[in-house]
């Protein structure tokens, strides 16, 4: 995230961003009682979650085991598959760190640091630190935790599938982007259903390397994508908009003069004040995820939660217009989700008609495909995209990077198959879990019964044009 403060000076970003304060005028309660909402049903599953840490927010399963629905009298369950990004990480790079480290050590030798900005570059040190001693960008301590419970809520969810995958010795397929945080994170899940049924040892297959199907968007293929992200001027005319709205601004003075005396914070232009506020931003939403890593370390100090949010809110705008929903009547950011929507009903087909022995299929990925997917299944938060004359705010729509593709977050489809001789009943039923909530297909998908969360197989074939 190092776009330039230039863009901003265009006459359509400043037209894009009276359009975005506008719109946050008119509408700011109603964003302020969705973070109030969402931070409260963060606060009730005991994990500290919310808007203001976007697509870095700690993974938490969404639906308590005692509440799913039961599969309807006569049907077992006998595959699964999910797609799953990888867990909790350490920050891809230092450059954050090490620019506010900077710019503290600067203001020291000025005499420039306040109470508050004098303990700040101790801690920034202990993260950085973090992240080094396992790999930036690597699998933390945390994200594997989260891959492991996910496995076992798994288990727990579906133990007559496990205990027969066990028994008949079908193979669990295991199938990551080969980047190494996948790659762990397929290695911590498997670990977690071994341990909760130790008869699965056998069955886990080594990982495969499969960038076509859970790498996608930096592939040739998808150069139209890469172009898009490199040069569209649609996009970025909207980026420069929502960095140019007054209140990032503001946000940045504000942080600025928290930890700066009046005297240096003078000596700051607009610009660097703001690369300074958003590069702390950027370390405080890594924080939690290294919460073993630098135990007791986080930046909650240093950042208003107003201020946070802000940020949070410019991160979730990049997400959702760059991997997201995007702008109204384009497909470009999750088309190429083609693939694993493929994927998925091939894996499930290949089941019910007998052409495959797999007892699961996991997937092991990041947001850049999780995001894309979400858009183009229609889940809960994604099914709303941007007209480009009222840019994305959280006013206007429910996409939040927190809830749509936090760390770990992970999409599942579990078959069911009928008893032999059933009459009048579907061969096979589908129920989908995201985030490991029951969620319902698309609104043109019927389920068996109204308010079930199973479908027919052969009706969500059809729903989805492949019949």
């Amino acid at each position: 995230m190092k776009r330039t403060a230039a863009l901003a000076a265009t006459a359509t970003a400043t037209a894009l961003a009276t359009a975005l304060a506008a719109t946050f005028a008119t509408a700011g309660t109603a964003a302020a009682q969705s973070t109030a909402r969402s931070t409260a049903q963060h606060a009730a599953q005991g994990v500290a979650r919310s808007d203001s840490y976007g697509t870095k927010t700690p993974y938490a399963p969404q639906q308590d085991l005692r509440r799913y629905q039961q599969a309807p009298a006569g049907y077992t369950p006998v595959f699964t598959e999910n797609v799953a990004r990888h867990g909790s990480r350490a920050m891809s790079d230092r450059e954050d760190g090490d620019a506010v480290l900077a710019l503290l050590a600067e203001a020291e030798q000025a005499g420039g640091l306040t109470g508050l900005g004098a303990q700040l570059a101790p801690k920034v040190r202990t993260l950085l630190d973090a992240g080094a001693s396992i790999g930036y960008g690597n699998l933390s301590a945390r994200g594997a935790d989260e891959q492991r419970q996910t496995a076992l809520r798994m288990e727990r969810r579906l133990p007559g599938l496990f205990d027969a995958i066990a028994a008949q010795g079908a193979p669990i397929v295991v199938e990551t982007s080969g980047v190494a945080r996948a790659t762990a994170s397929a290695d911590a899940f498997t670990a977690g259903l071994v341990a909760g049924e130790p008869a699965l040892a056998g069955r886990v297959e080594a990982p495969v390397t499969d960038k076509n199907l859970l790498y996608f968007h930096k592939q040739p293929q998808n150069a139209d994508y890469q172009a898009y992200l490199a040069a569209d001027p649609q996009l970025a005319a909207a980026l420069a908009a929502v960095d140019a709205d007054p209140r990032t601004a503001e946000a940045a003075r504000h942080t600025v003069r928290r930890l700066f005396t009046a005297a240096f914070a003078d000596t700051l232009n607009a610009e660097r004040q703001t690369a300074f506020a958003r590069s702390l931003y950027a370390l405080y939403s890594a924080a939690p995820d290294l919460s073993v890593e630098a135990r007791g370390t986080d930046l909650d100090r240093f950042l208003t939660p107003s201020d946070a949010r802000w940020f949070g809110y410019l991160d979730d705008a990049e997400e959702f217009y760059q991997k997201g929903p995007g702008f109204a009547g384009r497909t470009i950011t999750y088309k190429m989700a083609g693939v694993l929507l493929d994927d998925l009903f091939a894996q499930a087909e290949h089941k019910a008609d007998g052409t495959s022995g797999a007892g699961a299929v996991l997937r092991f990925t990041h947001a850049e495909e999780i995001e894309p997917l979400a858009a183009l299944l229609g889940l809960p938060g994604s099914t709303r995209q941007a007209d480009p004359a009222h840019p994305y705010s959280y006013a206007n729509n429910p996409w939040r990077g927190a809830d749509v593709s936090p760390m770990a977050a992970n999409l599942q489809w579990d078959l069911y198959r009928a008893a032999p001789g059933s009459k009048g009943k579907p061969a096979y039923l589908v129920r989908m879990l995201y985030n490991e909530r029951e969620t319902a297909f698309k609104g043109a998908c019927h389920p068996i019964a109204k308010g079930s969360s199973f479908y027919d197989l052969d009706e969500l074939e059809r729903c989805f044009g492949r019949r």
